[in-house]
């Protein structure tokens, strides 16, 4: 089909082709499901947009959610026909199903063409860019992402090659390696595991084909520590727990339900404006916002754990609490370490752990967790410290806005 069309002028058609069919047995709706705030579907559409030699982005789906965040997050979409969207339909049917597509609407061929993974939620624009600069610019015909692999793999049962060679009925055979020659890491051969993230293929040879991979096949490397694809609720809760270590620049993007266990609210600055009353007796007054009790109310019911957090002794403190109905400790010099105590004693991973806060001391706290955020108004520091940064000011209905993240803007 690519021969009725034109190639683009001056420059080579890359199509990066993601399928997300809607149907999933191991994680329901797992193209949808968030990681880092972001459904898989939109971190997958993001990492190629951001590649520079990517031309087009579109989405092979069957799904209508999937179909409006990919909408929403700048890709072209292809409604993949039943056919081809079922458990036994090949991911090649769907690329080339969508290159068809693609080509017939904008009338220029694709040179170039692209399997994303939106399963492997770590994938990076240069992942993408290295992937297809080497069939764009280094002459293979396919590539695909691998990652540096240095364990022994073994077999099990009677019926792997050389099961019960000495003279059993069956065990556990080395794959690739002799189990009775244990050679060195740095003695071995460097073997790649394939990532599974990104392919790329020369548009004609794949035609040709009907497979990702023929002719010369260039494996590209990309960083272990990124390799994780989600295809059960294990891999999705470790996709999760990892977001805030291993997005690049930790974007500011506001936090859902899923990505959160737990809500720790400092005090002063956050759920107060940071001013002090102080009468004739000395006594402190603080003004505090309705609206913020309704939304930690609303977080309580839904089960996530809370806790106020103030290096303040101040009966104030432990009065709100009492009326909000949720743990306090104050009186804290060091926040982060009672933090870190409390998620230890609660099983929370800090990973999970949403921190609110305002000042310099609570720069500790947002070291420690996976969602540091900041109310408008709070020191610069801490606010470019933080992962998102609400638009209502501390004592102002901060905590509140918080919730409707979380909850739904219905709150």
């Amino acid at each position: 089909m690519s021969e009725l069309f034109e190639s683009r002028s001056g420059t080579r058609c890359v199509v990066a082709v993601i399928p997300a069919r809607g149907g999933s047995k191991g994680v329901p709706a797992k193209n949808l499901a968030t990681v880092g705030g972001e459904p898989l579907v939109t971190r997958a559409v993001r990492a190629c947009l951001d590649a520079e030699l990517v031309t087009d982005v579109v989405v092979s789906t069957d799904d209508f959610g999937i179909s409006a965040a990919a909408r929403a997050a700048g890709a072209q979409v292809v409604e993949r026909p039943a056919e081809i969207a079922g458990d036994t339909a090949t991911s090649e049917a769907a690329v080339l199903h969508a290159v068809d597509t693609h080509e017939s609407r904008s009338g220029y061929a694709a040179d170039v063409v692209l399997l994303v993974q939106c399963t492997s939620p770590f994938i990076t624009r240069g992942d993408i860019d290295a992937v297809a600069g080497a069939v764009v610019e280094g002459g293979a015909d396919s590539a695909l992402t691998v990652a540096p692999f240095h364990g022994f793999i073994w077999r099990d049962g009677a019926d792997a090659p050389g099961a019960g060679e000495d003279g059993g009925t069956g065990g556990g055979v080395g794959v690739n390696h002799d189990k009775a020659f244990r050679p060195r890491r740095q003695d071995r051969p460097q073997d790649l595991l394939e990532t599974g993230a990104a392919y790329a293929m020369d548009a004609a040879g794949f035609r040709k084909s009907g497979h990702r991979f023929f002719g010369r096949t260039e494996p590209v490397r990309t960083d272990p520590a990124r390799v994780l694809e989600v295809d059960d609720p294990h891999d999705l809760a470790r996709a999760r727990a990892l977001a805030p270590l291993l997005d690049e620049a930790q974007p500011r993007t506001q936090p859902s339900r899923d990505d959160v266990d737990a809500v720790v609210l400092d005090f002063d600055g956050t759920q107060t404006d940071d001013r002090v009353l102080i009468d004739s007796e000395g006594r402190e007054l603080v003004a505090v916002h309705r609206g913020d009790g309704l939304g930690i109310a609303a977080l309580r019911r839904d089960g996530l754990q809370m806790l106020i957090l103030s290096t303040e002794v101040n009966p104030v403190v432990r009065a709100r609490a009492d009326k909000l109905k949720i743990p306090v400790l104050h009186g804290i010099d060091r926040k982060d370490l009672a933090l870190k105590q409390w998620c230890e004693e609660r099983g929370l991973t800090p990973e999970r752990v949403l921190y609110v806060g305002n000042d310099v001391n609570d720069l500790p706290c947002f070291n420690l967790v996976g969602w540091p955020v900041a109310v408008a108004g709070a020191h610069d520091v801490v606010r470019e410290a933080a992962r998102a940064v609400t638009t209502t000011a501390g004592g102002s209905g901060a905590i509140r806005e918080i919730a409707s993240w979380l909850l739904g803007p219905s709150l």
